[in-house]
């Protein structure tokens, strides 16, 4: 019996000096991953004792950071390469343009028929609606290139909604859309005016493109500021309001005159001045939040 119960000693003493040992291998990994999280480090993990098992565990983990490590890098450069590309274009594009406006004109300026000058109108037309959709396509490549840096100051939001709005009533009218805005004290944030002053216009040009009646915009106060804009639309159902604001993303046909572009570049505005944006449909009503610092 006595044997039998030193055995049964050893054994458990030795059962609890593994259990340490693993105890103290386990927050050896957890601090090396821990490093490698707050001090940026590519470090592999390393294990002071030996173990078929653990190090077997460590060189798997090691492959999978490494894995991952390769697929950022690759990510980081296919973004790169996206940028310049989306420079480029909106760079190769502008330049014909000029060149097709110009020679508009020189038609314009001459005899033409009653046809012809129609003719030509619809063509201006669409040469300006493709100025605008390459606009977005520069303002949007120099926004990611550039990173401009915010120039923050106390902004009266509410008025700054008001005189955007009241800018673009001959666009509105153009349309027969008609906006609700809500009379509310001023609320101010502390944010870039000329940024701020983009949102409020690419929001309106959304409104004027997508809505199918009128607009309600309002400006609240909560724990930030939030800027409301809130439209009919035709088949609800097919947008999603998720990718909303991915760059690109139309949703439906009524919206393959855009670029995609446009929410895309009020995410990244509002971003930059430490903001969200985020979007929902209710009872065929679409409304885009932008939330800012007071």
């Amino acid at each position: 019996m006595t044997i039998v119960a030193g055995t049964l000693i050893v054994l458990i003493l030795l059962l609890a000096l593994y259990i340490v040992f693993l105890q103290r291998q386990l927050r050896n990994i957890n601090r090396q991953l821990d490093k490698r999280l707050t001090e940026h480090t590519r470090q592999p993990i390393r294990l002071e004792l030996l173990s078929r098992e653990l190090n077997t565990l460590a060189i798997n983990i090691n492959k999978s950071l490494k894995a991952e490590e390769t697929l950022r890098l690759k990510s980081i450069r296919e973004e790169k390469n996206f940028k310049e590309l989306i420079a480029n274009i909106s760079h190769d594009l502008r330049t014909p343009l000029t060149a097709i406006k110009g020679y508009q004109q020189l038609m314009e300026n001459g005899d033409l028929s009653g046809d012809q000058q129609k003719k030509l109108h619809i063509a201006q037309k669409h040469a300006d609606e493709l100025g605008r959709l390459i606009e977005h396509f520069f303002e949007y490549s120099y926004l990611l290139n550039t990173e401009p840096e915010p120039h923050i100051e106390r902004i009266n939001l509410t008025n700054l909604v008001a005189e955007c709005l009241a800018a673009s009533v001959p666009t509105l009218e153009q349309n027969n859309l008609a906006v609700q805005f809500e009379e509310t004290p001023p609320i101010f944030v502390l944010a870039d005016k000329e940024m701020v002053t983009r949102i409020i216009q690419n929001l309106i040009r959304n409104c004027v493109q997508h809505s199918n009646g009128d607009i309600e915009v309002r400006v609240l106060a909560a724990d930030k500021a939030v800027l409301s804009f809130k439209n009919p639309v035709n088949n609800p159902s097919v947008i999603d309001v998720k990718r909303l604001f991915d760059r690109f993303y139309t949703g439906d046909k009524a919206r393959s005159n855009s670029t995609g572009l446009g929410l895309s570049i009020v995410r990244l505005l509002a971003e930059q001045m430490s903001g969200s944006t985020s979007a929902s449909i209710q009872d065929g009503f679409l409304e885009i939040r932008v939330e800012l610092p007071l």
